[in-house]
């Protein structure tokens, strides 16, 4: 089972079906909040339904296609971030996360991107990560501006989103980089 302590406060876990009622919670208190920017929440409704993200998690993890982790701060739940896609062909790690509306402000989701950035490069052995975000996003944006990731450009008309599409600003960072900053 994957555990990444990321530092006194902070670590990623892989989640378990006995998490599902707290990740549900979570979700649900911050419904309103999460729902601005992201498309998946008029799926997920109830328990059975996070129970499932969280099989269909670990049956990811298990294929080495990607890895959602649970945020863990103060042994409290906090969100979910990890790689949505990891891509072993061109060695790239596709970084994603959402954090719970009571949890901003504290560095959590900037620790966490960070985290992950450098677990991709030093155990993964990716050549590249990449975060994206809708444009408009501008608190998700600030994660990848902070660490220090290039902006590369702007998807338009990337995503879905209820009743209208919105683009993604994309970001990217290097191994290289990553080892000279």
């Amino acid at each position: 089972m994957f555990v990444h302590k990321i530092d006194e406060e902070l670590e990623l876990k892989l989640p378990q079906k006995q998490d599902a009622e707290a990740l549900f919670r979570l979700t649900d208190q911050s419904r309103t909040h999460l729902k601005e920017w992201l498309p998946w929440l008029d799926f997920t409704t109830k328990v059975d339904d996070t129970e499932n993200y969280i099989a269909g998690s670990n049956k990811i993890y298990a294929s080495n296609q990607g890895l959602n982790a649970l945020i863990l701060f103060k042994g409290e739940l906090a969100g979910v971030a990890g790689y949505n896609q990891l891509d072993w062909t061109n060695k790239t790690a596709k970084i994603g996360y959402w954090l719970g509306e009571g949890f901003q402000g504290h560095g959590i989701m900037t620790k966490t991107a960070e985290a992950l950035t450098r677990y991709a490069f030093e155990e993964l052995n990716m050549n590249r990560v990449e975060i994206r975000a809708a444009a408009g996003n501008k608190k998700s944006r600030a994660i990848p501006e902070r660490l220090g990731f290039t902006y590369e450009g702007q998807i338009r008309q990337a995503e879905w989103l209820y009743d209208h599409f919105v683009d993604h600003a994309i970001y990217g960072m290097l191994r290289d980089e990553w080892i000279s900053r």
